[in-house]
């Protein structure tokens, strides 16, 4: 099977469990709001990463199913709050649940939809014994910290207006808001599951970390170049909510005084003050300075890493392995 469609299989699985622990009940509104964004489909690259991580280590996927699960929660909570706090218009080809519901009711099923993933957590106890179900809530907390961090500088950023920020910054940022949750705790999870050796659940960290970012760059360069029914959300979002990303920042350090005025002028405007001729004047200038293409050879760059770094890893699984390793050429290589 191609990884795609090993990870949709995956994804099938956890999907019926976290739609399982979310009952269909009074208030309806509320539940049917916190099943919204996890019955919009998805990549499943962060359950699918932990389930191949636990089998990879000879564990059994479904004594991590549970852990997928809440990993999958934690990625839809925080994509409520992360669309708010964006301002974004579309999730997954269709209007954020704020857009759909009001802030208010949104900030509130993503706040469910959080104390839902730690119930499910709970339930480790009885399947991977105390020790082991404490050490799992344990990686969940340090990945929330590392996110939360890391979202702060991107909305500290935008709301400060800060347009000195370098490739090093840019990295900082998603090492923290990326890396952590879309690769290293995934990957960490599986294994400790696993009985996966510490020097290898060490080892992790840096790999996830290259290909955090690697991840990141492709999501930023889909974000400008990509197809709107295939990404799910709406192409140059980047551009409409000012984010700092690899590629702007590459487009400020090359062009000319003139041209990173009209940037900045633009940029600096809220959302709904711009206009579509002023963003596709932005991706005309990254066009020209070949800001994009920039970005796609540091994904490539930052994949190689991974893939050397995957190599240390001592999986005695080697078809797992080997469908794990498939995941990082999926992960620069994906149209959405």
């Amino acid at each position: 099977m191609k990884v795609k469609e090993i990870l949709l299989e995956k994804k099938k699985k956890v999907d019926e469990e976290v739609l399982k622990h979310i009952p269909n009940k009074e208030p309806k509104l509320h539940y049917e709001m916190m099943r919204d964004y996890p019955s919009r489909g998805g990549k499943g690259l962060r359950p699918g990463l932990c389930l191949l991580s636990c089998e990879a280590y000879g564990g059994n996927e479904s004594d991590a199913l549970l852990t997928a699960a809440g990993l999958e929660m934690f990625h839809n909570w925080v994509l409520i709050h992360d669309d708010i706090e964006d301002w974004s218009d579309e999730r997954r080809g269709k209007p954020c649940l704020h857009k759909m519901y009001g802030i208010p009711l949104a900030i509130n099923a993503g706040d469910a939809l959080h104390i839902k993933m730690w119930e499910v957590l709970l339930e480790n106890q009885e399947k991977l014994g105390d020790k082991k179900a404490l050490r799992v809530m344990k990686e969940f907390v340090k990945m929330i910290n590392e996110t939360t961090e890391g979202q702060t500088y991107e909305l500290c950023w935008v709301k400060k207006n800060e347009w000195n920020v370098t490739e090093e910054d840019y990295y900082t940022m998603i090492k923290k808001k990326t890396a952590w949750y879309t690769c290293i705790t995934p990957m960490r999870l599986g294994g400790i599951i696993a009985g996966a050796p510490e020097e290898d659940l060490e080892k992790m960290i840096n790999f996830g970390i290259s290909l955090g970012k690697a991840f990141q760059i492709q999501d930023d360069v889909l974000n400008l170049v990509g197809e709107e029914e295939k990404y799910g959300k709406e192409i140059a979002g980047d551009i409409w909510e000012g984010k700092r990303t690899l590629i702007l920042i590459h487009l400020l350090a090359k062009c000319s005084p003139e041209e990173k005025e009209k940037v900045l002028s633009i940029m600096n405007k809220k959302r709904e003050d711009k206009s579509e001729e002023e963003v596709k004047e932005i991706l005309s200038l990254m066009k020209k300075h070949e800001s994009i293409e920039y970005a796609k050879k540091e994904s490539l760059k930052h994949a190689e890493t991974a893939k050397e770094l995957f190599k240390e890893l001592s999986m005695p699984e080697p078809n797992v392995k080997e469908t794990i390793e498939s995941l990082i050429t999926f992960v620069i290589e994906r149209e959405l």
